[in-house]
């Protein structure tokens, strides 16, 4: 069910941004620190692409990434990193460290290529939630009701209804 969400989630910010004018974007947004809906992209695509392009080495650390300003100015070019995640997600599971770096101290946690895609899915929704903050402004954006909503949310949501 892991890699069907994650889909799920991509789809839609893909649905999403196909909606979006260029200045919509790419113009910062008051209600994102500023920040525009092409940075909040690019940081969602990027982390998902540590993971993927870290993965054979077995050592991930987010803090690594490209930052690439194509994918936070080009919507179209945001879009394609999306497809070819997709594209690139696997099935197996495998052991992994994640490495990160604290005031200069090398630090190591156990952890496996599952849990960090289940991760890089809360950690999508939760920019997609700011997004949606964002263009909920925009009266020609049409944006799902669960949108930015975190699963285990939409399913207490159908329980409290039945």
């Amino acid at each position: 069910m892991l890699l069907p969400s994650i889909n799920k989630s991509l789809n839609e910010l893909v649905n999403l941004l196909r909606q979006l004018s260029t200045d919509e974007f790419t113009n910062p947004c008051p209600e994102l620190s500023h920040a525009s809906i092409g940075e909040h992209c690019r940081h969602i695509i990027e982390m998902l692409q540590c993971l993927e392009t870290q993965l054979d080495s077995g050592i991930i650390n987010y803090d690594h990434r490209e930052r690439n300003q194509c994918i936070q100015t080009d919507m179209e070019y945001a879009i394609a990193q999306i497809l070819a995640i997709q594209n690139g997600l696997r099935n197996e599971n495998k052991n992994l460290e994640l490495q990160q770096f604290i005031e200069g101290e090398e630090i190591r946690i156990q952890s496996n290529y599952f849990r960090e895609l289940l991760y890089n899915l809360e950690h999508c929704i939760h920019h997609q939630a700011l997004i949606k903050v964002a263009v909920l402004k925009f009266e020609n954006i049409n944006v799902d009701a669960n949108f930015g909503v975190a699963r285990s949310t939409i399913e207490f949501r159908k329980k409290c209804v039945q």
